[in-house]
């Protein structure tokens, strides 16, 4: 395992130029002591690892030193092949490329391997948009990924749900979220978030942008969801659930509603118990949440709220009940027969 970890640690700073102690203790999940172990062992070798001090300081290989590593072992070779998945290769453009990457990559396979990569192949497929959903095919994705990849700002014309804008953006990178394109796109300094479908314009400019070098697109999107979330469920509902109602919740919610969410263990006597829910901006985004959850939840708290969820549920109520009149058949009061 440790002449794995050492090799691990070599190709890290062969393909990244330069990092830290604590940033491999994290990567390979062991002690910085042990970090500085495998680096004596590296360099007692013949590698020629230099350690840089100070804040900004951290591991890395002099003179341009490379070294080739062609042996793949089972599991890396079939994760190769898991990472061509053709969907998102398709959007972008690059499915042909991908296969004939694939090809040359089997090829030169040992014969051992092809069989365990094409296996590989056969038992995994990805399909990225929710169920019941469709995958969105953006006009204007393989344009922004061309731009994103040569470093060249781009002028969109965007549809957001407030209104119509114009944007010169540097395009930092594309996520595919559940069958949707989203652009990290910096702008005036700041990195927004843009859905690919909503750009109804797009122009190449011959302009280039220096990228951030501290910019993250993983780290980004992982920080931008989560806020946005946050802003989407700024408010809390104390709500009343039938044990059904429980389990309806725990179906029905969103992860970050589900991971928020707090059920006091104690039940009344007929089995209920009380919950506080993130819940939407307004009250009425708030009821159409927990509107789903039927007759097994009762809104206790804010009182705006409660007072919605009644406003609704009367108005339905109300409107059913007209419709049911309407599709009764009308009774028609028996003729008098002639007499002769």
């Amino acid at each position: 395992m440790r002449a794995s970890r050492m090799l691990s640690i070599l190709t890290t700073l062969q393909a990244k130029g330069q990092v830290t102690a604590p940033e491999l203790a994290e990567t390979f999940e062991v002690s910085v002591r042990t970090i500085y172990r495998d680096i004596d062992a590296l360099a007692a070798s013949g590698v020629p690892v230099y350690a840089d001090r100070g804040a900004e300081g951290g591991y890395r290989l002099l003179g341009g030193y490379r070294v080739r590593l062609n042996g793949l072992s089972q599991s890396e070779a079939g994760a190769l092949f898991l990472a061509g998945l053709p969907g998102p290769a398709a959007a972008l453009g690059l499915d042909a490329t991908m296969i004939a990457a694939q090809n040359k990559l089997m090829a030169a396979l040992p014969a051992n391997l092809r069989e365990d990569a094409g296996r590989m192949q056969e038992r995994f497929h990805l399909d990225a948009p929710g169920w019941f959903g469709e995958a969105e095919e953006p006009k204007h994705l393989r344009t922004i990924a061309g731009a994103a990849l040569r470093g060249a700002l781009i002028k969109i014309r965007y549809q957001s749900w407030r209104a119509e804008k114009q944007r010169r953006v540097a395009p930092l990178g594309l996520v595919l979220k559940g069958g949707s394109w989203y652009l990290a796109g910096q702008v005036d300094g700041s990195v927004r978030t843009y859905r690919v479908a909503r750009v109804l314009d797009c122009v190449v400019l011959d302009d280039r942008f220096d990228r951030p070098a501290d910019f993250d697109l993983a780290a980004y999107w992982q920080d931008a969801t989560l806020r946005l979330e946050a802003e989407m469920h700024p408010n809390v509902a104390i709500v009343r659930l039938s044990p059904f109602g429980v389990k309806l919740l725990d179906a029905l919610s969103q992860p970050y509603v589900k991971a928020r969410t707090e059920i006091e263990d104690a039940a009344d006597a007929d089995g209920w118990r009380i919950a506080r829910v993130p819940t939407g901006k307004t009250s009425w985004h708030a009821a159409a949440e927990l509107l789903r959850l039927g007759p097994e939840a009762e809104v206790l708290e804010p009182a705006d709220l409660r007072e919605k969820m009644a406003e609704l549920t009367q108005g339905m109520a109300a409107r059913y009940r007209t419709a049911a009149r309407k599709a009764r058949p009308r009774r028609t009061s028996p003729q008098p027969t002639k007499q002769s």
